[in-house]
């Protein structure tokens, strides 16, 4: 379960915020006002200053502690502006993201785990620069993408919901990887309305204290692990279709900024690195798969969409990523007899030296890719 990320915000919650429209700051590595370095530690999350202009600001991260932690930068409510995870001792990062002046929490997370070390933080003023077009036709095009893959997942997920229903077992197992796509392609923008993932999406081993175990990995284990449907697995599936439809209701609330797409693309990566690579997301279907190629086209329309201003910008990262992304999308289609389905070879055949040769393509694009967000606001 995640706390909000992905800048996205309610258009209630918009209305408490100082409004930016359109206009950001440009701001670079020369802009030291927009830079705030994080050293984070065991016991400690040290930031170089607690002000900074509304618009654009990077966290320059160095981890100096002896644990891998996550850096966020958060809204008051937890909501997430944009984080940084995985970042081992003695490593540096840099993230880049775009903010409304208010105010903010700085998080750093030793371990990855809990609330974190935090900082207050507040961006003040609102005098920004003019955006370059391309980028709002690339936030304006993301957002219909988004729609559109919650509006294709619904049907997807009503076909799953109709098998258990009828206690079709085989068909069940199916309907249920195909049911996922549309989330795992915009998990970023998915994961945003934080009431909703910790429903559908959570793994046995993610639940907080409390908290009731639903969604797909709840049916997932009953289908495959203990082979049966009972009336509890049909409750549970109707709350999944419910919770699924307040999801395609909610994404046209988003607000999604350049910034947070590259971040999104990003942790679409760390997504992969994560749950997918290791074959704990789906642990009882292995169908890992086809969850790894959703969060990678869900990365390449982001990158797609914001290429314009990155390759007018970055020659040398656009043509990087160009060559990162296919190298990718080609050794995923070792796994696949047909090119134009989904259906990937169980995981648990995938053997260790392949699934090495997997990790090591996603971080030949992950480390370019984190790059992204920077390279589109020079």
């Amino acid at each position: 379960m995640r706390a909000v990320r992905f800048s996205v915000i309610t258009a209630a919650a918009a209305v408490a915020l100082t409004a930016v429209t359109a206009c950001t700051q440009k701001s670079g590595t020369q802009d030291t006002d927009r830079v705030v370095d994080v050293t984070a530690k065991d016991d400690s999350c040290e930031v170089s200053k607690k002000e900074f202009p509304a618009g654009h600001v990077e966290l320059a991260i160095e981890n100096k502690g002896s644990k891998v932690t996550e850096v966020y930068l958060l809204f008051p409510d937890d909501r997430i502006v944009a984080e940084r995870e995985n970042i081992g001792p003695g490593i540096k990062q840099k993230v880049t993201a775009e903010v409304k002046a208010g105010d903010y929490l700085i998080a750093c997370k030793p371990g990855m785990k809990g609330k974190g070390i935090r900082q207050e933080v507040k961006a003040t003023g609102g005098a920004v620069a003019k955006r370059d077009p391309k980028l709002d036709t690339a936030v304006a095009d993301y957002r219909q993408y988004a729609q559109d893959q919650a509006d294709e997942t619904l049907p997807r997920v009503e076909a799953f919901v109709n098998a258990i229903k009828a206690g079709d077992v085989p068909a069940a197992k199916k309907a249920y990887a195909i049911s996922r796509l549309g989330w795992e392609r915009t998990e970023p923008v998915a994961e945003s309305f934080g009431d909703i993932d910790p429903k559908v999406d959570v793994r046995e081993d993610g639940l907080e204290d409390g908290q009731k175990w639903t969604g797909w990995h709840r049916l997932e284990k009953s289908l495959w692990k203990d082979g049966r449907i009972g009336a509890e697995e049909k409750t549970l599936a109707d709350q999944l279709l419910t919770d699924l439809k307040d999801w395609q209701q909610r994404v046209g609330t988003a607000e999604i900024t350049p910034t947070s797409m590259a971040n999104g693309a990003k942790e679409l990566l760390d997504e992969v690195a994560r749950g997918k690579v290791t074959g704990e997301e789906d642990r009882y279907a292995h169908t890992d798969l086809v969850d790894f190629k959703g969060n990678v086209e869900g990365a390449q329309k982001a990158y797609e969409l914001l290429r314009p201003v990155a390759s007018k910008n970055d020659p040398a990262l656009a043509k990087e990523l160009d060559k990162q992304f296919a190298a990718l999308e080609t050794l995923l289609d070792k796994y696949r007899k047909d090119k134009t389905s989904y259906e990937f070879v169980s995981y648990d055949k995938v053997g260790k030296d392949d699934r090495k040769e997997l990790s090591d393509a996603v971080n030949a694009l992950a480390e370019p890719l984190s790059k992204l967000a920077a390279a589109v606001v020079k």
